[in-house]
Order: structure tokens, then sequence, then C-alpha cells
């Protein structure tokens, strides 16, 4: 029995300006999976991440053309409800980038600004978005302090509980631990897996080790193409395509 695609891009162009940066993206993922995407620098690879939930509409050049279904609803029509989008597709960005509050604020701030007001609904919330971080055990001591007063891997970790306040169904992450040392990097990896179970992962990483170990399903993007696509043990032990064993083995990039 086919799995369930939560996410299906087809025939999907992206333009700045005059500049073509996708051509003809055709992909389904399936819930539940975790999928990296590499490929080297100005491949396209985050400005597709940035499609899944239209941040890139937040600047002006952009337009594209295609599809991209999320649950089988096209996210490129002309009405689609963006905040609801973005409720349903959260975003973990390269840098970690907490807000000028307290640890609690932080988590509690898409629940606030989706117009929860329940003091009881929010504490739970928040406690569970850090439990599920793997933050918890180290910040409920000190929830009302400052968020920049944590480690930049404990920051990126927050903001992934920020993320997952308000529960959505997929997690976007662009290189998310790009700016973490070994030890920090290790545990957003084991959080990723651990996070699989309750949502559907897209993964952008320059890393091939980290795309190796973390993903289910590889995608390779290559000069605004995506030239191969497989389950990542395939990828990367028999690849279909010659450039991708040079890149995965390292020849360029």
């Amino acid at each position: 029995m086919a799995k369930d695609i939560v996410i299906e891009a087809k025939n999907f162009n992206f333009y700045y300006g005059s500049v073509k940066a996708l051509t003809d993206i055709n992909i389904k993922i399936e819930k539940n999976s975790v999928t990296g995407i590499i490929g080297p620098s100005g491949c396209g690879k985050s400005t597709f991440l940035r499609s899944l939930n239209l941040m890139n509409n937040l600047i002006l050049t952009a337009r594209y053309d295609g599809e991209i279904l999320i649950d089988g609803d096209n996210i490129l029509k002309k009405d689609i409800d963006v905040v609801q989008l973005r409720r349903k597709v959260g975003m973990v960005f390269q840098k970690s980038n907490p807000f000028p509050k307290t640890i609690f604020e932080n988590v509690a701030y898409g629940l606030k600004i989706n117009g929860i007001k329940d003091k009881e609904l929010i504490n739970q919330r928040v406690e569970e978005s850090l439990k599920g971080a793997a933050l918890w055990d180290e910040v409920k001591d000190r929830l009302h302090v400052s968020a920049f007063d944590l480690s930049g891997g404990q920051q990126q970790r927050l903001c992934i509980a920020r993320a997952l306040a308000v529960q959505p169904e997929i997690l976007l992450m662009d290189e998310p631990a790009s700016a973490l040392d070994p030890t920090a990097t290790l545990k957003i990896e084991e959080l990723i897996q651990v996070l699989k179970s309750k949502y559907t992962i897209i993964i952008v990483t320059h890393n091939m080790q980290q795309a190796a170990r973390v993903s289910d399903y590889t995608a390779f993007f290559m000069m605004g193409k995506l030239i191969e696509y497989n389950k990542t043990n395939i990828m990367f032990t028999n690849p279909e395509h010659k450039i991708t064993e040079d890149y995965i083995t390292g020849r360029f990039g």
C-alpha cells in the first residue's frame, strides 16, 4: 500500500525577476519521513524549501508557476490563507533567531498571535513544545530569563520548540545545524529522528554525512533542477546519475 503523500510539487518553476531559479520540479514527499535536500550553493535548495510555506512571497520580484500540493490543496492558488499555511508548515532557519523575550514568551508567541488566551493551555503547550524540542529539562527552572542567555545549540532548539507550539504538520529546516558545534549538531540530529514520528520534516543541508544520517529520502538539486530523488541508502550507495555520485563523493561542490 502506498504511503500517504503530504507534499507534491508538479512542474514547479520559480523565478527571481527574469532569472529562473527552479525548473520543472516534480517530487512527492511522504508523511512522517525526513527528506534531505542537498546540492551545491545556489542550486535552488533553499528557494524550493521556502516555496513550501510561501516565504518567497516576501520577495517583490518572485513569481512561480506549476503546483505545490499540501494535503492535496494547491498552495499556489490565489486565495490561499498564508497564515493558516504557515501554521501547518513550520520553519526553522539556519541561524537561530530567538525573539528578544524570555524563553517562555518565545515559545508562547505563536499561540498568542493566533488568538489563544487560555493561560493554562499556553503553559501546557509551552511545556509540551520544549519537551518536544528536548530542551525542557535544561530550561524548566529558568523559563523567565532571556532567550539570549541560552547557548547557540539551545537557542536553535528553542526555535524548534517555537515552531512546534502551533502544532504544525510539516517542519522545514534550512541548514539548522550549520552554525553549531558537533555536540549541539548531534542533539539536533537526534531530535529530528524523534520528531519524525509526529511531523513530516524537510531539511536542507550542505553536510553529506548529515543527510546520510538523518534523512529517509534525499533530493539532489543542481542548477535549479531536481537531478535525483530516492531513498537515502540507495542514493548514497547506488545513485542513478554520475553527477550525483560526483557530488556525494566530494568531487565537486
